[in-house]
């Protein structure tokens, strides 16, 4: 596909980066500088070489003011930043309106940003990270972000894994990646300012995020759905039903029964029949046929807490099963799924699961941020740096995503008979190759530099005091017994 560098396609990235650069409170254009260094950087390994860039006519040092700019632009005193939320209704004005389904779709998950060498780091602690070796702990020392993103709709099938991130904020070490994680939720579908507060939204999460800590702070959103995984070793109960009193007898005593018959996922036994049945075919992104069995089963309950009761939370549990062309199983362990939200029943089985399927292109963001984008390069004793640092990644991931009409896509030799380059569909890593050549064709709305002579640095002989080694914070750590 050649992209088209006319009004209509170009029109939409420059009024963003207008609307953009006006957001930046100081130092304006050079952080718009450093935003369109990270967009097109193709070869720096880490965030210093970004001031080598063409789009960077500055020395190295505006690269840290301007992160430092944007630290001190946000309250550190207020938990939703002004300077985060004017970039989340400027991102959210560029949606594309879904028209093959009527729902958005938002998809959250943690990544973890591991810093074990950064010795003076604040606020450090131990996070939770995959490890390909089978036996090892999957933890390292760092810091863990929490991301919101909206998952846009595919073209078709082998469409590339884009999103659209929203919220990318830091999980103190004192909170959890759940608590967290509804507190951002409940904010987005709050906002008035946002499309996703009057109309239906979808929200995908792994199984982690299917428990009552977030899920009963969440429920009570009237446009949102949940959809979260189940782990296959779950109870869950049906609605408890009381015995009828005869007239004359006494009404019993005590606290009225919330939960009756257990429904376990290991034991089939205890599922009785299921409401609805949906039987379906999928063909993978390699040719292989599966024939897709849906089966759901309404108005379950999950157990709570004493503050966070679940007994009005009922949900539908979806069981999923996915055979191969010989009939078998294609996969060890069935698919359970959680659809929480007063308006479930608006969605279909089918919805359900294409929108769960959709939820792991927040992986590939993941993925691409930290190979692409540096997201977890930047070496900083000060954790509101990082923080910055994380903001400028976003942004440049959304930048891509609105260039992605303009790119003159030029596969490699072992590239061109992919099916998503025949079919015209540009990715996040062919956009990125492309987007210095948009970048200099659009221009910049950033003011030229001004060299006011050289600083004249500090005093000859003066010693800086070296920062203080900081411990690694565990959570859950006892605290020492008083005497």
């Amino acid at each position: 596909m050649i992209g088209s560098m006319n009004n209509q396609n170009i029109l939409p990235v420059k009024e963003f980066r207008e609307e953009l650069y006006q957001t930046f409170k100081a130092r304006a254009a050079a952080s718009m500088n450093l935003l369109d260094a990270l967009t097109s950087n193709t070869t720096a390994k880490t965030v210093v070489e970004l001031s080598l860039s063409q789009f960077f006519p500055r020395g190295y040092g505006s690269l840290y003011d301007a992160i430092n700019s944007y630290t001190q632009a946000n309250e550190p005193d207020k938990e939703w930043q002004a300077q985060e939320q004017a970039e989340m209704r400027l991102i959210a004005g560029y949606l594309p309106k879904p028209k093959q389904r009527k729902f958005w779709l938002l998809a959250q998950d943690a990544t973890a940003c591991p810093r074990p060498y950064a010795y003076t780091l604040s606020e450090k602690g131990y996070v939770y990270q995959p490890s390909l070796i089978r036996g090892n702990k999957p933890v390292t020392i760092g810091h863990q972000y929490s991301a919101l993103v909206v998952l846009p709709e595919k073209i078709t099938a082998q469409s590339p894994p884009w999103v659209v991130p929203l919220v990318l904020r830091r999980i103190p070490i004192e909170q959890t990646e759940l608590l967290v994680g509804a507190k951002i939720l409940n904010r987005v579908l709050s906002d008035p300012d946002l499309p996703f507060h009057a109309e239906l939204t979808v929200d995908v999460v792994d199984s982690k995020y299917g428990v009552a800590t977030f899920l009963g702070k969440v429920a009570h959103n009237d446009n949102a759905v949940i959809v979260a995984r189940s782990r296959s070793n779950r109870v869950y109960y049906r609605p408890y039903v009381s015995p009828e009193v005869l007239p004359g007898q006494p009404k019993p005593k005590g606290h009225p029964a919330w939960y009756g018959e257990r429904f376990v996922l290991k034991e089939s036994d205890t599922w009785g029949t299921p409401d609805q049945t949906l039987r379906t075919t999928y063909t993978s992104k390699r040719g292989r046929a599966y024939t897709v069995i849906i089966q759901s089963w309404e108005g379950l309950l999950m157990r709570g807490k004493r503050d966070l009761p679940m007994h009005d939370k009922p949900f539908t549990l979806l069981r999923i099963r996915m055979l191969n062309a010989e009939g078998k199983p294609a996969f060890k362990r069935d698919l359970w799924l959680i659809v929480m939200g007063k308006r479930r029943h608006d969605l279909s089985l089918l919805n359900i699961w294409q929108a769960y399927r959709q939820r792991f292109d927040i992986e590939h963001f993941f993925r691409f941020g930290k190979q692409r984008l540096l997201l977890d390069k930047f070496q900083t004793p000060e954790s509101e740096r990082e923080e910055s640092w994380i903001q400028f990644v976003k942004l440049a991931y959304v930048q891509l995503w609105l260039m992605s009409n303009l790119v003159n896509n030029l596969p490699r030799p072992w590239e061109k008979y992919l099916p998503q380059v025949k079919d015209g569909l540009v990715s996040p890593s062919q956009t990125l190759r492309d987007a210095e050549r948009i970048i200099r064709q659009i221009g910049t709305p950033a003011q030229a530099p001004k060299p006011r002579g050289k600083s004249p640095g500090r005093l000859v002989g003066t010693k800086m005091p070296r920062r203080k080694h900081l411990p690694v914070i565990k959570k859950n750590q006892k605290l020492p017994a008083v005497a």
